[in-house]
């Protein structure tokens, strides 16, 4: 018999319970909270050896044990596992939150940038705004493990560094993880906001049970991210879904990517805005969706034909990977019909049978907290399993 067997060696009982215990942190910590039964059924473990490793987990304060529906017993990560940060930048604001291992959102809160405000500036104040965060949901810094951090704009994947274009343009060049990892004393994983977009849709909005999706934010800038077989898809230098870089007349408006006619220059929000001006003046990208839901009929119009618009690129997404869903988000999903059925009636006219039969157009379901929810979902991927 090898001694290893009764001396905490890779094949003794200690072993093998220390690594039923890792599987189901593991699982815990991906899924957010889980009864007893769906961890035996996800993991293959007995129930009694699951219930056994709840009590001890729940005992060392650990776990957090509840009832759910149906009084079953609901697990999930404690708060004292750790707290992670989600930093989401706009192009007027900023948005900071605090969520725990189980995936619970503690505290949040949303300010308000200058738009000509430096990136150094926005910095400092997203991590103020954090601290205030931090403190109500009851914890101090050092309980934060890492944080996510989302900006409109392509993010290299191997350095952090903003590219362009971007409606932030201080923030071009900079190594965005490393300046606000700096200013946070923390690890801090940066992604383009769109592609957070996907990430907290796909774990807990409108992408949940599909695995192949486009999430399209519809702002003041275009942004799209994608998910391929359940995975997020950034492309080799972190630049892919940049649909709204998709030329769509080449004698159009300048784009600030520096190319002509670019789908962005088209239904982006501020342009959107400009064909109303002359005849119903300044106005925002809210009120015209306000006005069209009460029968203005320029109001609608516009956002018909910007449905329209999108359609057609959306079309040539799907002739080209073929995804189940597309979501649309950012200020334009709020408009939701009025946008949504002409997109689905020119894919129809304009995708190919096979590519458009099954695809559902359908809205975002996180709506404004997508961005900062998927920066929450990028630092739990990157911080390491408890256990």
């Amino acid at each position: 018999m090898d001694d290893t067997m009764g001396a905490g060696g890779p094949g003794s009982q200690s072993s093998l319970r220390e690594a039923n215990r890792r599987r189901v942190l593991s699982l815990l910590q991906s899924a957010g909270e889980l009864t007893q039964a769906e961890i035996s059924r996800r993991t293959g473990l007995s129930p009694a050896t699951v219930s056994n490793i709840a009590k001890e987990l729940t005992g060392d304060n650990v776990l957090v044990a509840s009832e759910g529906t149906g009084r079953r017993r609901v697990l999930r990560l404690s708060s004292s596992a750790g707290l992670v940060a989600g930093i989401d930048f706009g192009h007027t604001h900023v948005t900071v939150a605090v969520a725990d291992r189980a995936h619970q959102i503690l505290a949040s809160r949303q300010a308000a940038l200058d738009t000509d405000i430096s990136a150094e500036s926005s910095i400092s104040f997203a991590a103020a705004l954090l601290d205030k965060a931090v403190r109500e949901s009851g914890h101090d810094r050092g309980a934060i493990l890492a944080a996510g951090m989302g900006l409109p704009a392509p993010i290299d994947s191997t350095t952090g560094v903003v590219g362009a274009p971007s409606i932030l343009p201080g923030w071009v060049g900079i190594p965005a993880n490393q300046v606000m990892s700096a200013e946070l004393d923390l690890p801090v994983y940066v992604d383009n906001d769109a592609n957070l977009g996907a990430l907290a849709e796909h774990a807990w909005g409108a992408g949940r049970g599909a695995n192949n999706v486009a999430y399209l934010k519809l702002s003041q800038g275009v942004g799209c991210g994608l998910i391929i077989n359940g995975e997020l898809f950034r492309g080799p230098d972190g630049t892919a879904g940049e649909v709204g870089h998709t030329s769509m007349d080449e004698f159009g408006a300048v784009c600030r990517c520096g190319n002509r006619g670019c789908l962005e220059t088209i239904v982006a929000s501020k342009a959107v805005v400009r064909l109303l001006e002359p005849s119903r003046g300044p106005l925002t990208i809210d009120d015209v969706i306000r006005k069209a839901s009460e029968g203005d009929v320029a109001c609608s119009r516009v956002l018909t034909d910007t449905g329209r618009q999108v359609g057609a690129a959306v079309a040539n997404l799907c002739n080209l990977f073929n995804p189940e869903r597309i979501l649309i988000g950012g200020d334009l999903g709020r408009a939701g019909e009025i946008v949504l059925e002409p997109i689905r009636s020119v894919v129809q006219r304009s995708g190919i049978p096979s590519a458009a039969r099954r695809l559902k157009v359908i809205p975002s379901e996180l709506g404004s907290q997508a961005q900062v929810l998927g920066a929450i979902a990028l630092a739990l991927q990157r911080i390491p399993n408890i256990g």
